[in-house]
């Protein structure tokens, strides 16, 4: 039996597209829904520095606003940009790289902090695989989510090229549909911009050879075991 590729104009082409539409929405919304707040906080402070005046007090304390709001929206496009864009693979970024952005992603209201070495073993042998750091960061924003009381994200290698991350504090918590949305069994139309986040980071993980998975629920810790591809040995002469 021959088997086609489905056309442009077939049933099964024009769903695979209307799906990849959705998410893609989806994520755009999420990311906007992210920036939205600080990039608001920024138009504000300037508008304040407008009707401050000759007011030095008033001044200083629009200058410390956008500039707090500009740090903090320039926290987010990077770690965006690490999670979901081609810079993530870039063979020269490091684990120290992800703990740095990691770390300014979260310095906003100082209810996360990161326990790890970037510099010590995390599970797979170096040089490290392709996309492994975007998968770092991915995964401790995922751990992230999972922390609406704040906490800490640890890391720490797992058995053989094994890395887990894990979430621990009062209420850690996955909500609903994060597990099925990470691994791709989600019907996108149940999707949501908060669900396609780990929906997208599941994606990007088969992509690259990865599993992602969450594989302990306990009170007030969560931790998720990040597989990661093992180079083949070419054989022996």
């Amino acid at each position: 039996m021959t088997l086609t590729a489905p056309t442009p104009e077939s049933p099964v082409a024009v769903d695979i597209a209307d799906h990849t539409a959705a998410v893609l929405e989806l994520l755009a919304s999420r990311i906007c829904h992210d920036l939205i707040s600080p990039v608001g906080a920024i138009n504000n402070g300037l508008e304040f520095m407008q009707e401050a005046g000759g007011d030095k007090s008033a001044m200083d304390e629009a200058v410390g606003l956008v500039s707090f709001s500009a740090s903090q929206a320039a926290a987010k496009l990077a770690a965006f940009r690490m999670a979901y864009g081609a810079g993530g693979r870039d063979p020269n970024l490091k684990p120290e790289d992800v703990q740095k952005a990691f770390s300014a992603l979260t310095s906003g209201d100082g209810k996360i902090s990161q326990m790890w070495d970037p510099f010590g073993p995390l599970g797979p042998a170096k040089p490290y695989p392709r996309g492994f750091c975007k998968m770092l960061m991915c995964s401790m924003m995922l751990a992230m989510e999972c922390l609406p009381k704040g906490g800490t994200v640890s890391l720490r290698p797992g058995i053989g090229a094994q890395t887990l991350i894990f979430a621990e504090g009062d209420g850690a918590t996955v909500r609903d549909m994060v597990a099925s949305a990470m691994a791709g069994t989600a019907e996108p139309h149940t999707l949501d911009p908060r669900l396609v986040h780990p929906y997208a980071i599941g994606v990007l993980a088969r992509s690259y050879g990865y599993t992602l998975q969450i594989t302990e629920q306990a009170a007030g810790k969560i931790t998720f075991t990040l597989d990661c591809p093992v180079p083949t040995t070419p054989p022996s002469v």
